[in-house]
């Protein structure tokens, strides 16, 4: 299996799982995503991390002691959970979640593919 250099993407992605998570806003890991109407089954999630960064003008519409705690735990509208994934037939790729797609509307979150990896990242 031939991987590629890291190849950042950034594009809107569709997601599903076999089962719907629980709780919308703080997804697990995809069963499926489908990328350029191709669909990618999930055969194994490597990792997963929280990032609850503000970004945007929501970086600095917030206390210092109150942006503190929202960093660790997250707020409101904010926030994204990103999965590294294997996909069938071997390519290993990074997905996320972005609570804040929408511009800090809830209802405008979304799910994004970041990169393509190559075998030296995973």
């Amino acid at each position: 299996m031939e991987m590629t250099e890291p190849s950042f993407l950034l594009d809107p992605i569709t997601v599903a799982w076999d089962e719907p998570p629980l709780l919308e806003k703080k997804p697990r890991c995809p069963d499926r995503f489908v990328w350029l109407e191709r669909e990618f089954k999930i055969e194994e999630l490597l990792s997963e991390w929280r990032d609850y960064r503000r970004r945007g003008r929501m970086a600095s519409n917030m206390q210092p002691a109150h942006a503190q705690r929202a960093r660790l735990r997250g707020s409101r509208g904010v926030g994204r959970f990103y999965f590294r994934v294997r996909v069938r037939g071997g390519r290993v790729y990074e997905i996320y979640f972005d609570r804040a797609a929408g511009g800090g509307d809830p209802a405008g979150a979304g799910w994004f593919i970041s990169r393509e990896l190559s075998r030296d990242d995973v």
